[in-house]
């Protein structure tokens, strides 16, 4: 079956030497098929860009309901439950969110077949995971007493993964609408909606029936248009032995996605052993500020994947090196103006959800830096995952192990100096962006020794943006908090995307913002 049956080899090793330094014709760059690429990265990238908006009116209001009306104990309380039933939900997909697009691109089934045998395995490893959350709930609240059907959370793991797959499955077919609907609009703002209402009922379980209710959402969200493009799995019959290549092949996969997962939650985790709720709760608000631009760098994952598997079936190494490094930059331009539209009037933002989350300002800095430069990283991986997905693995890991440890040190220095728990919010998010900086390089050099070609979405006309844009942010941070909210975000902004286009994009750069494709 497709990728399953193929050779361990065929998938891990294109080196330089093999498919890429081949002389045939179909191994030569195509560059009409390169522009098509380009313009449907381009497309998707618009279509998601779009859609990250929509979140970010949507999650706003979400932060503003969990910070004023709940407050950081409960909050953190329910970042912590939640960190834990995400990754497992993230383990359960196999993968699938990358991999499926390789299944579907090799394979002679009917495409819904495949889409169905992904459903299967990966609600079979969604059992699992939830089993053993039901059977050990102290996992999910290790500082809190366990009540009601807190329990049973883990039930929530299969509309998860279950939307996760239909999303992948859509993306294939360039419906990347699909996944705006469920991701930017359905479930942010039902969970803003009912987070509110439930507050009514429990100030203690509303924000965790919230988000029971959100993600039940976005399945039916997912479910919907996956049966109106793939139809029903009319003559499909469970196959177990390839349902467990799948698994099998897919396992290195699914470690890379848990660990670029974990590595945004890795440093929650940790602080959650060293301070109160009440700090994780500060930190969880700056994450979810920050994890606002990262939603830019998943904005491309849908239909990078989908491009870079077309092109290694042709062995066109060059495209795949373009193709990233394009997308790199993009997300590079993007990342960098909101960090600084967020970080510069930090103090103003964090104080939106409440005054008892001001001090998280430090650890909101530090993780938009670490968005910013992960970027490189990510885009990397999107190659690596599909042509040297061990050794792609064991960075990843590496890159965990330097974050842990770096956590752990920083934090016994905020301690030692006695600094107070607020700084130990700023430790973990630093350690986050020392460990992401040493992953992108990493990646990025061994992705172009693959390819045979540079991979670098650096531009050296950042540094003017940034220099201009930040200059305009210290002027906005003269004014009062609501203007510097109010005009100050947009001119930081402003500034910065007129020095980028200005100078730093080219015409295939514009190629982003063309309406015509």
């Amino acid at each position: 079956m497709l990728e399953a049956d193929q050779p361990e080899s065929d998938l891990n090793s294109p080196e330089p030497s093999g498919a890429a330094g081949a002389a045939s014709p179909d191994a030569r760059p195509d560059e009409n098929k390169n522009q098509e690429d380009i313009a449907a990265l381009a497309k998707g990238g618009r279509t998601n860009i779009f859609g990250f908006l929509l979140r970010l009116a949507a999650r706003l209001p979400f932060l503003f309901i969990a910070g004023r009306i709940y407050g950081p104990d409960t909050l953190g309380r329910f970042a912590y439950a939640i960190l834990v039933v995400e990754f497992a939900a993230q383990l359960a997909t196999l993968g699938l969110k990358r991999g499926l697009a390789a299944q579907l691109s090799k394979t002679e089934r009917p495409h819904v077949h495949v889409v169905w045998d992904g459903l299967l395995v990966s609600f079979l490893a969604s059992a699992i995971a939830a089993a053993i959350l039901i059977i050990f709930p102290f996992i999910m609240f290790p500082n809190s007493e366990i009540n009601g059907l807190d329990r049973f959370l883990p039930l929530v793991i299969f509309t998860v993964v279950g939307a996760d797959i239909a999303l992948a499955a859509l993306a294939y077919r360039y419906d990347i609408a699909a996944t705006v609907r469920a991701r930017s609009i359905v479930e942010p703002w039902t969970i803003s909606i009912a987070a509110f209402l439930f507050s009514y009922y429990s100030l203690r379980d509303g924000l965790i029936l919230a988000y029971v209710v959100s993600m039940i959402a976005a399945l039916a969200a997912s479910l919907w248009p996956l049966f109106k493009s793939y139809g029903l799995p009319r003559g499909w019959r469970p196959e177990p032995g390839k349902i467990a290549k799948i698994a099998r092949r897919n396992m290195p996969l699914a470690a890379a996605d848990a660990a670029e997962w974990g590595s945004r939650r890795l440093d929650l985790a940790i602080l959650g052993l060293f301070a109160s709720p009440a700090i994780v709760g500060v930190y969880y608000i700056a994450q979810q500020v920050a994890s606002l631009p990262q939603k830019l760098k998943t904005s491309f994952d849908p239909i990078l994947g989908p491009v870079i598997t077309r092109n290694l079936a042709d062995g066109n190494m060059k495209a795949i090196a373009s193709q990233v490094s394009q997308v790199g930059y993009w997300i590079i331009a993007a990342q960098i103006g909101i960090a600084l539209a967020l970080a510069i009037p930090g103090e103003a933002v964090m104080g939106l959800v409440g005054p008892n989350f001001v001090g998280g300002t430090g650890a909101l800095a530090f993780l938009l830096a670490a968005e910013a430069v992960a970027a490189t990283a990510v885009v990397s991986e999107s190659a690596l995952v599909y042509i040297a997905r061990h050794r792609n693995l064991l960075i990843s890991l590496s890159m965990l192990l330097l974050q842990a440890a770096l956590s752990v040190a920083f934090i016994q220095i905020s301690l030692y100096m006695a600094w107070g728990p607020l700084f130990q919010a700023a430790a973990v998010a630093a350690a986050l962006m020392v460990a992401l900086a040493y992953a992108s390089v990493v990646k990025a050099i061994f992705l172009s020794k693959l390819l045979g070609a540079p991979v670098n979405g650096w531009r050296w006309t950042l540094l003017i943006a940034i220099g201009v844009a930040s200059a305009i942010g210290y002027l906005a941070t003269r004014l009062p908090e609501w203007a510097e909210l109010i005009v100050g975000i947009p001119m930081i902004l402003g500034s910065y995307a007129w020095v980028i286009w200005k100078w730093g994009f080219g015409p295939e750069d514009r190629t982003l913002f063309k309406m015509k494709d």
